[in-house]
Formats: C-alpha cells, sequence, structure tokens
C-alpha cells in the first residue's frame, strides 16, 4: 500500500515538473494583456529621472519652483540613489523648445505634455494604462482623466487643475453703488450695464481714468473666451475634427468682446495691444479697473494683498451669459505629465511611482500652496474654509477643455491674432473670423 501512494506521489511531481514551465509560459502575468494593471513593486533602478516643467507660483513663498522642487526632495529621500533633475521651461518657449526636443530626439523622461494631443500616440509616449486599473481611474475627477485620454489609452499622469473666473473690485463696485450680480450670475446685458457704470473719469480732468473691464490677447491663453463663446459656438467638432468656429454664434459671440471696447467704451485703450502684467496691474495694483478675468492663483495673490493693507475688498463670479443661457469657460485646465518612450523598463517603474507620488492625497492637498484644484474626486474637503476658492471650484463645471487636435496651436495662433486685430478696430468680427476661416481651412488641408 505505501509502495502505491509513493508511487502515485512520483507521479504527480513529475507531471507537475513537466508541465508547470508550460503552464507558466502560457499564464505568466505578462502574457502580454495591455489591460492588466502592473502592480507597484519596490524596483531596485537607481539613477537620474529628467523633468522639465513650467513655472507654477507657490505664493507662500513667491517661488515659481518651490512646490515641485519640494516634491522632489522628497520623493529622493524615500527613495535614495534616485535623483530628479528638473529643468525650468517657460510659458512662451517651452512649448517650441519640447517640439525641438521631440524633432531632435533630446526629450526628458517627464515633461507637462500629457494633455496635449500632438504627443499621444505610442512613437512618442508611453501609454499608462498598464499602471492604472478602472479602480485608480475612477478616483480622478472625470474632466482630469478625459483630458489625458485618447483612442481608449491614457497617456499622461493629471497632477493639478484650475479655471478662469471673473474676479470684481468690490470696493468700486460700492462706490459707484452698483450692485454685484445676484448669486453671481448675470447676463451679458447686466454686465454691460454695470461696466458702464464703472468706467468714469475719477478726477474730473477730462480724461477716462477707471474703466469697467480690462483683459488682454495672447496664444495659448483663453481669458476671454468665455464671453466669446457664450452663445453656444463650437471651434472644433470632436468627433470629425471640423473646423467650424466661423458662423452666426461665432461672430455674435466675438462681438461681444469687440463691443466692450469699441462699441460700450468700458475698457482702457490698449485693450487688444496691452499685455498680461500691464492688464493685471492695472485691476490688482492701481485699482483702475473694476473685473478682470484671472485663473485660481489670483486668489491667493489677492489675499495676501488685503493681509498686508494694500489690497482691496472682492468677489468671484461667472462669466456673463450669452445666448447660450449658460457660463462658459474655455481653458487647458488640466496639468498633466506624460512619459517619453522608455527602454528601461526598471527606470520607466520608478517613473511611474514618482507620478503616483505626486497624486497621493497628502501631495494632492498640498495644491493648496498654488491656489488650484485637486484632480482626485475623493479629496472633497481640499477648500472647506475658503469661501473664494470654493466658488473658483464650482465655475470648474462650467469649463471647456480647449479641443485636442494635431494643429491645434497653429489654430489658436491664428484664432488669437484675428481676434485681437478686430478688438483693435482694424477688422470686423465678420471679417476676423472669415480670414481665420480661410487660414485655418488651408492649414487643416495640408
Amino acid at each position: 500500500m505505501k509502495k502505491k501512494i509513493k508511487k502515485i506521489i512520483s507521479i504527480i511531481l513529475i507531471i507537475f515538473i513537466i508541465c508547470w514551465p508550460i503552464y507558466a509560459l502560457f499564464f505568466s502575468i505578462d502574457n502580454g494583456v495591455e489591460d492588466t494593471k502592473i502592480e507597484d513593486e519596490d524596483s531596485n533602478w537607481r539613477g537620474v529621472i529628467k523633468l522639465w516643467d513650467f513655472p507654477r507660483l507657490d505664493v507662500t513663498t513667491g517661488s515659481r519652483y518651490g512646490w515641485m522642487q519640494e516634491k522632489i526632495k522628497k520623493f529622493e529621500a524615500e527613495n535614495p540613489g534616485v535623483y530628479i533633475e528638473l529643468q525650468p521651461i517657460d510659458w512662451d518657449k517651452g512649448p517650441i523648445k519640447l517640439e525641438v526636443a521631440l524633432e531632435t530626439g533630446n526629450v526628458p523622461d517627464i515633461a507637462p505634455i500629457g494633455t496635449d494631443y500632438i504627443y499621444m500616440n505610442d512613437k512618442v509616449l508611453e501609454p499608462l494604462d498598464q499602471y492604472f486599473d478602472e479602480s485608480d481611474k475612477k478616483e480622478f475627477k472625470y474632466q482630469a482623466l478625459k483630458s489625458v485620454m485618447y483612442n481608449d489609452k491614457m497617456w499622461g499622469v493629471p497632477f493639478m487643475m484650475t479655471t478662469y473666473g471673473m474676479y470684481i473690485n468690490l470696493d468700486l463696485f460700492k462706490e459707484k453703488q452698483v450692485e454685484p450680480p445676484v448669486d453671481g450670475n448675470w447676463t451679458y446685458e447686466e454686465f454691460v450695464k454695470k461696466m458702464k457704470k464703472l468706467t468714469y473719469d475719477s478726477d474730473n480732468d477730462g480724461k477716462i481714468d477707471q474703466y469697467g473691464f480690462h483683459s488682454f490677447v495672447k496664444p495659448n491663453y483663453y481669458n476671454i473666451w468665455g464671453l466669446i463663446l457664450s452663445d453656444g459656438a463650437e471651434i472644433i467638432k470632436e468627433d470629425n475634427d471640423e473646423y467650424i468656429f466661423n458662423g452666426e454664434k461665432a461672430v455674435s459671440g466675438l462681438n461681444k468682446v469687440v463691443d466692450l471696447k469699441n462699441k460700450y467704451k468700458v475698457t482702457p485703450e490698449d485693450f487688444g495691444v496691452s499685455n498680461e502684467n500691464k492688464a493685471w496691474d492695472m485691476f490688482c495694483k492701481d485699482k483702475k479697473v473694476a473685473s478682470y478675468i484671472a485663473g485660481s492663483w489670483a486668489v491667493k495673490v489677492l489675499d495676501e494683498l488685503n493681509r498686508s493693507g494694500e489690497g482691496f475688498e472682492y468677489d468671484i463670479v461667472n462669466y456673463p451669459i450669452g445666448d447660450k443661457k449658460l457660463p462658459v469657460s474655455l481653458n487647458n485646465s488640466v496639468s498633466a505629465f506624460g512619459v517619453f518612450k522608455q527602454k528601461d523598463k526598471e527606470k520607466l517603474n520608478m517613473i511611474i511611482k514618482f507620478l503616483k507620488f505626486l497624486i497621493e492625497d497628502e501631495t494632492q492637498k498640498d495644491l493648496e500652496k498654488m491656489g488650484v484644484f485637486t484632480v482626485k474626486s475623493t479629496i472633497e474637503d481640499m477648500y472647506a474654509n475658503n469661501e473664494k476658492m470654493k466658488k473658483m471650484e464650482d465655475i470648474l463645471s462650467y469649463t471647456q477643455t480647449v479641443p485636442k487636435h494635431a494643429k491645434w496651436k497653429e489654430v489658436d495662433r491664428i484664432l488669437q491674432n484675428q481676434i485681437r486685430l478686430s478688438i483693435i478696430g482694424e477688422k470686423s468680427a465678420e471679417e476676423a473670423l472669415k480670414e481665420a476661416n480661410k487660414q485655418i481651412t488651408q492649414l487643416m488641408n495640408n
């Protein structure tokens, strides 16, 4: 009996020895199934990870890279032998530098291009779905995740969000006995009426020196687009990439901006020419402008000025409502890092570990220093005690993201230039959009 049992056991062992390699070959975890999540492992990889990033103002210190430098320092301490080499790039020349880097093959490991359509392919970036399963993705806010998805693949890791809101100087409103919009909402007509009352000659020298509204026009900045799109115009159809910003809604929307200067005369003469810094200073420092459109970062800046005794009472309201019947904001509101193609799998794992570190709850809550918002839907109390930031967060629900199109940067440059020409009076809104349509059609056909 014992011999029989031993024989059976021996046979089982022999079968196991023969079959196990076959089983391992066909059923190993690395079997090419793309949607299988790669679990985080303690990698033995050591070396340098190159990171390029744009400036992001930390208003508590005044540093434009302090938040990221602080996170890098902590990550390096937790991962001895791993070094994150941060190379700053600016908002004006940075996008061009990234394009040149791609053309020459001299790219970093990580760059803030995770929402940029032109990089979203597996010849350039690492698709990241295998590192983020469905439960991970559900932790992201809808807009944040949508911004890094293309062709059902995840091309970046979102790590912060912001949007534009309209800031109003309540001191100036009170001085001229102008009521702020009820519940933060107003129609375009109501907005114009109030801006007229806030545009006047303050020292009786015969010259207007106080203005209702001011802003600026610049590629990659969408501060005035909430007005332009308020009648319901669309720029590019998502389903077929067709350019459609050329109809009545587009013309009437652009006229809403143009008329503020040329018809209603509630802006400074240099609206359309003035740069961002000058326009902001007129609102923030000189207090010569009653309403101004800015990102959520401005809350921290204005609060600091108030604490120092140099500020003013302010509030945040929605864009004026047009024929769309709802407020609207356009923004490249999500910042996300993409990972350029990697040859070393262990290094790639470490890069992913760093990016996941940036979206941990503790790290995300520290975004408060920059006056921006978390990308995670699971964090709900970040600005529970900050009424102004809660208002900005509410505006996120009305925010549209810029179109995903391979030639969007060129489209944007054409549009912004024609909008500027219309504002300064060199073209009518119809003429500007007709010329934009001509140039963009040629661009699309090339």
